[in-house]
Formats: C-alpha cells, structure tokens, sequence
C-alpha cells in the first residue's frame, strides 16, 4: 500500500515538474514568434518572454505543483543556455576589428559598471539589485543581468527586476538611436561601432544599427559580442568581490580558498563554445540551430523569472534601479559617442 502510494506520488511529483517545464516553453515559443512583428522585433525573444510571464502570473496566476518545473527552467536551464550562447562568438572577428574597438569595449564597460552601481548606491538601491543593474546596463541586457545573478546569490525577483529594467531601457535607447540616426554625423561605420558598444541587447544593436545599413549591422554586432565576450572576466572579478565583501561582513578573517569563492563553470563553457565556433570544428548550419536552441534556453529561463515576480514587487523595486540605469544609459551614451568620434 505504501509502495503504491508512494509510486503514484512520484508520477504525480513527474507530471508536475512536466507541466511547469512546458509553461515556460509554451511562452519562449510565443515570445519567438511575436518578435517577428516590428516594433516587438527591437524588444527580442529574452525580454518578450520576461515580460509574458509576468503577465500570466498577474493575469492567470500559476498552480503552485508547477514551480518545481518552473524554477528548474530559471536556474538549470539558463546555464546550459548561456553555454551553447558561446556559439554565436567568433573569436577571430573580434581579434580582426583590432585593438581600437577592444579598447571602447573595455572602457565603456568598466566606465557604465562603476557609475550605474555608484548612482544606485546614491539613490540607496539594495545592493544586490544594483550590482545586476549595473551589469545589464554595461554588458549584455538581460542575459547579463541572469549569468551574474548566481554569483551574488540574488533572488528571482531581484533577477527579474534587474532585467525588465535594463530591457526597458534599451527599447527607449533603440528608438532614440533610430530617430538620431540621420543627425549624428556618424559615418555608417562609425554608427555601428556607436550602437554596438552603447545598448543592452543584441537585438536591440541589430535594430537600432538598422539604418546604417548592413555595413553598419555587421560592425554593431562585432562589436557588441565583444562586450558579450566580456562577461567572463566580470563574472570571475564580481564572484570574488563579492566573496570577499561577504567574508568581510560575516566577521571572517582568514584567507578564502578557490572552493568558497563561486565561479561561474557555465561561463567557461560559453568560453569553450567560442573557441568551437572560432576554430571551425562545427558547421555553420549546425552552429546557427545550437544559437537558436541557447535563445529558446534562455527565454525560457526568463519566461520562467517572470513567472515568480509580482508585479506589486516591479513596483516596488524598480523605480529606483530604472532611475539609476537611465541616468547610466545616458552616461554611456555620451561616452560612446566621444569614443566613436
């Protein structure tokens, strides 16, 4: 009796991990599918998903069975996702734009990190919070915000949060660029270094750097892979910084061994993808569907954020880290911009 009970327990355990799994699936395939449309085509699937999970639990709600699958897409599957995104990385195209670019990446980047967390530190944003709205701003958007987040240990609605803020921005960002465009004065070039080394997401560089043409997409998208390329180094300084602060706090005063200190071996395995991508050794074909399949990861992963996040809690968080990011978003605009020209 007991060993028929418990059998059934586990199949109805199964079935409920299933059904929170295939949630998330169901909202990465429509945020797919509505980024196809114009004006959701700047958003991107990562945001898009982000935010249809936040409007299900606000408008449907989630049966609690579900969050077992639910919390398996937003944490297991964001890394495996994060790995195959190494794919997309070509070594070799950054190290052909040359010194000059790697240089905008590396002070754009440490310039947005220092004065988007400072102005949130300012404004008394939660720490945590701060240090993923910083990154998202300087690096990658969202999928920076969610490959930093384990390294500080940062809730799921500290997560979502961060990440709807940079995503917001970089869709008001990406509409500002498109309307600049024909008043900057930028070569097509210049244009696509400008946007490249300045907004969120790919798919935001990829649609403001539109007007530019394809000589301008195709310099935009370098040089935004090679911020993305970024994130490795940034994680492994942010996971020791943030080891060693808490340390400090706790009181503890002998030295950290390497086992204490979280670093991220799922970006090691971006980093090993890039280096199977620039080397040749996997056909274009299959790289692209390994892409699309990490975008599909990923979505589902912030299908899955969005899923555990109030939009009360939006509210209640957000103001301040949205302040801080578009005072930062400016900040990195106008540098950018003095870089290119």
């Amino acid at each position: 009796m007991n060993q028929a009970y418990a059998t059934l327990m586990k199949k109805k355990s199964n079935i409920d991990f299933k059904s929170g799994i295939a949630m998330t699936l169901g909202l990465a395939l429509a945020a797919k599918y509505l980024s196809h449309f114009p004006f959701l085509s700047i958003m991107g699937q990562l945001v898009i998903a982000l935010l249809l999970g936040m409007g299900w639990r606000a408008l449907i709600g989630i049966p609690r069975q579900a969050m077992t699958g639910i919390r398996f897409s937003s944490t297991r599957l964001l890394r495996y996702g994060i790995i195959l995104l190494g794919m997309r990385l070509n070594l070799a195209d950054i190290a052909r734009t040359g010194p000059k670019v790697l240089a905008i990446a590396v002070v754009t980047i440490t310039f947005t990190l220092l004065a988007v967390y400072g102005i949130t530190k300012l404004f008394k944003v939660e720490k945590r919070l701060g240090i993923l709205t910083a990154c998202g701003t300087a690096i990658c958007g969202a999928a920076a915000v969610v490959a930093i987040s384990p390294q500080i240990k940062a809730s799921d609605e500290e997560t979502a949060v961060g990440a709807a803020t940079v995503a917001i921005l970089g869709t008001i960002f990406t509409i500002s660029y498109t309307m600049l465009y024909p008043v900057l004065g930028l070569s097509n070039v210049g244009y696509g270094i400008f946007s490249g080394a300045t907004l969120h997401e790919v798919a935001h560089v990829i649609a403001a750097a539109s007007p530019g043409g394809n000589e301008a997409v195709d310099v935009a998208v370098i040089v935004k892979l090679t911020r993305v390329a970024m994130l490795v180094p940034v994680a492994i300084i942010i996971g020791v910084w943030t080891n060693k602060t808490q340390r400090k706090e706790e009181g503890k005063l002998e030295k950290a061994s390497w086992r204490s200190i979280p670093i991220p071996w799922f970006i090691f395995g971006f980093l090993a993808m890039s280096g199977f991508n620039t080397l040749g050794i996997i056909p274009a074909s299959i790289a692209n569907l390994v892409v699309l399949t990490a975008y599909l990861l990923i979505a589902m992963a912030m299908s899955g954020l969005g899923l555990n996040v109030d939009i009360r809690t939006l509210r209640r968080l957000g103001v301040k880290p949205f302040a801080a990011g578009l005072i930062g978003s400016l900040l990195l605009s106008g540098l950018g911009f003095m870089l290119v020209a």
